[in-house]
């Protein structure tokens, strides 16, 4: 396979569709399509042996055929600013190359994903990217290497864009960021400040990013000779709600904490806000940050002090490196380094109490 893909695998055919079903080409045409009245009875069989043969109907496929090539990006939502810059990424580089993009959103919902890929494969989309962390449990895994092995049949890649393939045998493209080096860095900013009770607010056990940042975090305690009692992660998730709810119970509970690191910065987003409500200020009281660096950020109040993730050239990458690769380069991985941004968020602890009056 050359690196635009044009050579896609043999598909099935609605012939041997029609042989397995024992109906004529006719008749299995009308029952898949659904849009002709066929027996009840005739229809079960015709679709139960487009299911076994693993038929793809590629009627939009064959029109694209000679046209423009597509690429489409899977991602939880739209409405998040860092999928938002993935996607950017990936359309941006998919125009460049004269490639039309399409962009799904799940709403973390499994079957609204598998209904998308399985449609993308089916409009004869050449790559199918997945966007963001996820919780890597078995039902995941599965899902996962029946997109890889159905897309890589069809001539198709899968490209899990910002989280690890649960099989590194499966063909599938990764390209990720080091979330665990990040949050080790962003972890160490704090320490050196002085700060020793750090708070990780936004944990989500088995999602693959979070579970990274947490590792990161509890890694930059150990290094600077703190136990493992020292960590305190508050399992909340990721979303600016979370963050708030979350903070503000934390803050009800204990004030024994100087710093937050905040799993991202819609996560930090709430917990200024719960910390000015409980009538705090962040420096001077409380220390925060956040990752993934968003546009927002820097308008935040105070400016947040984060992790930059490579958000659109991850993007970027996933179609560049996907496309220039040969082969579907099973365990193909590529892994983006992040920085810290140093805004207004963090401050040494007690700065309220130096502060003159």
């Amino acid at each position: 396979m050359d690196n635009d893909m044009d050579e896609p695998r043999r598909r099935v055919t609605i012939r041997e569709v029609a042989e397995r079903a024992g109906v004529s080409m006719a008749t299995a045409s009308r029952a898949l399509s659904g849009n002709h009245p066929v027996p009840p009875a005739t229809r079960a069989r015709v679709l139960r042996a487009a299911r076994d043969l693993d038929y793809v109907a590629n009627a939009h496929a064959r029109a694209l055929a000679g046209g423009r090539k597509m690429a489409a990006v899977v991602v939880r939502q739209v409405t998040s600013p860092f999928y938002a810059q993935v996607a950017e990424g990936v359309e941006a580089e998919a125009a460049d190359r004269g490639w039309l993009c399409v962009v799904g959103a799940t709403g973390a919902d499994p079957q609204r994903e598998m209904e998308f890929v399985q449609l993308m494969r089916e409009e004869g989309a050449r790559l199918v990217i997945l966007v963001g962390g996820v919780v890597e449990d078995d039902a995941y895994r599965e899902r996962v290497a029946h997109y890889a092995q159905a897309l890589d049949a069809s001539g198709a890649r899968l490209v899990l864009c910002g989280r690890p393939a649960p099989d590194p045998e499966i063909p599938a493209l990764v390209v990720e960021f080091d979330n665990e080096a990040g949050a080790r860095a962003i972890t160490g900013h704090l320490l050196s400040a002085g700060h020793r009770r750090i708070v990780f607010l936004g944990g989500l056990p088995g999602n693959t990013a979070l579970d990274a940042r947490v590792a990161g975090y509890r890694a930059a305690l150990a290094e600077h000779g703190l136990g493992p009692d020292a960590a305190h992660v508050v399992d909340c998730g990721l979303g600016r709600a979370a963050g708030l709810r979350a903070m503000g119970e934390l803050l009800k509970e204990t004030r024994e904490f100087t710093a937050v690191f905040a799993g991202d910065d819609m996560v930090a987003a709430g917990a200024l806000r719960a910390i000015a409500d409980a009538g705090l200020r962040v420096p001077e009281d409380v220390s925060v940050v956040g990752y993934n660096d968003i546009p927002l950020a820097e308008d935040f109040n105070p400016p947040l002090t984060t992790v930059r993730t490579p958000a659109e050239e991850l993007g970027r990458a996933a179609v560049r490196i996907a496309l220039r690769d040969p082969g579907s380069a099973a365990g193909s991985h590529h892994l983006l380094g992040t920085h810290i941004v140093v805004r207004r968020s963090v401050a040494p602890p007690g700065a309220a109490q130096a502060a003159p009056s």
